[in-house]
């Protein structure tokens, strides 16, 4: 069996009520999708995070050095693609375009082998993973307050058991919208907050002091993510644990974030950060190093499944019989495509999410769907 094409489906789709975060609005969502197809007509898919068309570029620069080769040989091609562009992307879009690739290539072994990719991997540790809800994103209305509360308050009737607000509009706003939320959900309910680099280290602290008694389960990408210093001071100057990773890629970008203990929690995305091979390689990385594991999971139900395969095997750390488990990133935002590309959506159940036990990523892609949000 070989490799004989690698296919990309950019979608696109209108958002009925647009929203934003601290960097910018979206009025829709988008998503690429890899194909990579064998000579027997056996298919692997892949999601891509980020900018759709740059990545599908790349992706389509990579197709070339794959034609005619064994899919099985995830790690070979790994190596072979990451150093073809090595002097001039060891992080963003090309990681990202590799990342959609590792992941296709390791559903397609899995489907070859009539397993779930978490088996290959070595086996499943967990069969569920706890979700918390990303979403309370900024909408274009008044009264954020109210409708922030409404929204906290249906992800907790929904089972929910954390999550996370957008901050960013200014510290004395998000002082007064984090209090709102801790008052609206109680003190059972997980709050974590995430600022998506909007602030510097000055701020950061600022606001952090301010909402320390509110049990913020982290803060999440407090600076820039190349201000390694600024995630130094944060860390040391609150009792919040800080989280990061969401715009760093591959074992080296991640290696200065988890050796230097500047995270307390890494957060690579399976899309972007190097696929499954390397993002097994950064969290055993973070295992040895006593950092926690939680992924950023922004995209569609193939992004949902590629991050539950590897969440099943990874080990608990430290061990123990009450040991911490690592948590999903539920986005409960609109997205019109993250379910429609699957047969079947991935759905939170009491606050759970169970991994998927098909072959390969443990999902079916519908073809159609892949017709009907193509950009």
């Amino acid at each position: 069996m070989k490799i004989a094409a690698i296919k990309t489906y950019v979608l696109s789709a209108d958002l009925k009520t647009p929203f934003a975060y601290s960097q910018g609005w979206y009025d829709k969502r988008m998503a690429l999708v890899v194909e990579v197809v064998t000579d027997e007509g056996l298919s692997g898919f892949g999601e891509v995070y980020g900018p759709p068309r740059p990545n599908r570029a790349v992706v389509e620069a990579y197709a070339p050095l794959l034609a005619g080769e064994d899919p099985f040989a995830i790690e070979r091609h790994w190596q072979h693609l990451y150093n073809h562009l090595r002097d001039h992307g060891q992080r963003g879009l090309a990681i990202q375009a590799l990342s959609g690739i590792d992941i296709a290539l390791w559903d397609l072994k899995g489907r070859a082998l009539g397993q779930p990719v978490h088996v290959l991997m070595g086996g499943p540790i967990r069969d569920r993973v706890r979700a918390y809800a990303t979403g309370l994103y900024r909408r274009d209305r008044p009264d954020h307050e109210t409708y922030l509360r409404e929204e906290a308050a249906s992800h907790a009737a929904a089972g929910l058991s954390a999550m996370k607000l957008k901050i960013g509009w200014g510290v004395g706003e998000d002082i007064r919208l984090t209090r709102a939320l801790r008052d609206e959900i109680g003190p059972e309910v997980g709050l974590m907050v995430d600022a998506n680099h909007a602030y510097d280290a000055v701020d950061a602290l600022r606001y952090a002091r301010a909402v320390e008694d509110l049990d913020i389960g982290w803060f999440e990408e407090p600076v820039a993510p190349e201000d390694y210093g600024g995630y130094r001071e944060v860390k040391a100057g609150t009792t919040i644990p800080v989280a990061g990773g969401e715009c760093s890629f591959t074992r080296f970008g991640f290696r200065r974030l988890i050796t230097e203990r500047l995270v307390d929690i890494a957060q690579p995305d399976t899309c972007a950060a190097g696929g499954l091979s390397e993002c097994k390689k950064i969290a055993d990385m973070a295992s040895a190093f006593g950092v926690r594991y939680v992924p950023h999971c922004w995209g569609t139900g193939i992004a949902r499944a590629a991050a539950l395969q590897l969440l099943a095997v990874l080990p608990h750390n430290p061990p123990g019989l009450c040991a911490t488990e690592p948590l999903i990133e539920f986005d409960m935002s609109e997205h019109p495509i993250r379910d429609a590309v699957t047969t079947e959506p991935i759905v939170q159940e009491g606050g759970w999410v169970r991994v998927p036990t098909g072959p390969g990523l443990g999902i079916e892609v519908d073809r159609a769907a892949l017709e009907r949000f193509r950009a």
